[in-house]
């Protein structure tokens, strides 16, 4: 069977469904094909589920500190079952409702492997899809497109010679699917993701350690940012090693667990651990999907496109994990709606990466929007900084918990706002203003002027702005 689209889209995770929405609402008749789940691994393997594991983590975290709130709560007990059903139970609403959109959109959805074909007898150019399916006997589809986008995402990493087995050596796949919680546990990488599982398992009782091969962890973050939440993790009791290599290709397994081989200073190590979780980044999901069939140029690993998501293949773009860059489902949703709107004949604004927030959901939370002060240094601007700690907050003292800071870095020259950065409670949520302000092409001072309700964690944000000139009133 073969039918016909204005759009067809590989992939429905939350790039895919956002740019079908889209267009649907401009009236484009629309389909996606999509092997697995609507929602992609966002939903299903990624920010939904680990988001709902850390809140579980928090709660328990802060039932053992009740005391300290005038509240009597004896030996409280994790029920790690009930943990991952409620995660589940998140995932399947949200999962639903993403079904519900489609639906309402009327977008039509294939459930099935999608390829690109070359010129055929349905179309004199490249952008015809296959539509593969599992069942047996089940023939192909053929769908014919005006235009494709790629949203086929991207896929966790590992580390030359290491076997991800799912059960030993795990990724995020595999530890979002743990039936219980392992009493020691490994993580190799101590970026964003990390640094997010050795928050949460910590929280639960586990014995953490993380290996980062760079000086610092979140080394693409800022140094502050980093110092602090080293300082965070330890005391949890996490153990960090940074400037650490880990023989990966050696990690096997012995009658005391998982053997860790590491490299620190020259000097080789041995650590044994129950399990060991590789967070060393995604790599695009580029094979497989006809890509050989077009003039699409592949660029270490990631579909190369213009500033409208164009491949050079200009029918068929591209956007999310598959082109690499700021690997956000937010950044995904946006580049989205922006491809859809200029096929569309539309006038998008393409995503700029120094407006986009970026979110750490530890314990502490992580947030920033913007350049570091480091690379904005690099950059050649003469830096001022801005620095308020929650500690100083009065509602940070109300909720018990006063670590971290919010930082703003700015040109000195200009006033221009180059960067804020926040490590705290409910960052994650209050990073929105500084982006916004960045949006706006706000001053720190036109910031400061903006009256932050008392009391309030957002008080700190204030504060930063007018720390920059040294007029913080409470520090």
């Amino acid at each position: 069977m073969a039918e016909k689209y204005d759009l067809v889209i590989l992939g429905a995770g939350t790039g895919g469904y956002v740019a079908a929405i889209r267009a649907a609402q401009l009236n484009l008749n629309v389909a996606v094909v999509e092997k697995s789940k609507l929602g992609g691994t966002c939903l299903h393997q990624g920010c939904i589920p680990s988001k709902a594991l850390l809140r579980s983590a928090e709660v328990f975290k802060t039932v053992k500190q009740a005391e300290d709130f005038g509240v009597t709560s004896e030996n409280p007990v994790l029920n790690f079952t009930k943990v991952m059903e409620r995660k589940q139970a998140v995932v399947d609403q949200l999962y639903s409702g993403v079904q519900s959109l489609m639906k309402k959109g009327k977008i039509d959805i294939y459930h099935g492997i999608g390829r690109i074909l070359g010129p055929s007898i349905f179309s004199p150019t490249p952008g015809t899809i296959s539509v593969e399916y599992e069942e047996e006997g089940k023939e192909n589809d053929m769908l014919i497109p005006s235009n494709v986008i790629v949203a086929t995402g991207s896929r966790p990493k590992t580390l030359p010679g290491l076997t991800l087995d799912e059960t030993d050596i795990l990724s995020s796949n595999g530890a979002l699917e743990l039936k219980d919680l392992p009493a020691s546990l490994s993580i190799i990488g101590g970026g964003v993701i990390g640094v997010e599982w050795a928050s949460m398992f910590a929280d639960f009782g586990v014995d953490v350690t993380v290996f980062e091969y760079m000086d610092r962890l979140l080394p693409t973050e800022d140094k502050d940012i980093s110092k602090e939440m080293e300082k965070s993790l330890t005391q949890k009791g996490v153990t960090i090693y940074t400037n650490t290599a880990v023989n990966a290709s050696e990690i096997k397994k012995s009658k005391k667990g998982m053997e860790v081989p590491f490299s620190k200073n020259k000097k080789d190590d041995m650590l044994h651990t129950e399990k060991v979780l590789v967070s060393v980044g995604r790599e695009a999901n580029v094979k497989n999907i006809g890509l050989e069939n077009t003039d699409i140029i592949v660029e270490k690993g990631v579909i190369k496109v213009n500033k409208h998501y164009q491949t050079k293949e200009s029918h068929i773009y591209a956007i999310g994990d598959v082109i690499g860059g700021m690997q956000l489902a937010h950044v995904a949703s946006h580049e989205g709606i922006a491809a859809v709107e200029h096929l569309a004949r539309k006038d998008p604004h393409p995503v700029d990466p120094q407006l986009v927030a970026r979110c750490i959901y530890s314990s502490p939370e992580a947030a920033s929007v913007g350049m570091t002060e480091e690379e904005a240094k690099e950059a050649g601007y003469n830096v001022k900084t801005g620095k308020f700690p929650f500690q100083a907050v009065g509602k940070a003292l109300v909720q018990g918990d006063t670590s971290g800071f919010v930082k703003f870095v700015t040109d000195d020259a200009t006033q221009d706002l180059l960067g804020v950065h926040m490590i705290g409670p409910h960052v994650t949520d209050m990073i929105s203003e500084a982006a916004l302000a960045k949006l706006l092409d706000a001053t720190h001072w036109e910031v400061a002027a903006s009256i932050h309700p008392h009391p309030s964690l957002s008080e700190a944000v204030g504060e930063a702005a007018l720390a920059v000139d040294g007029k913080q009133i409470h520090g």
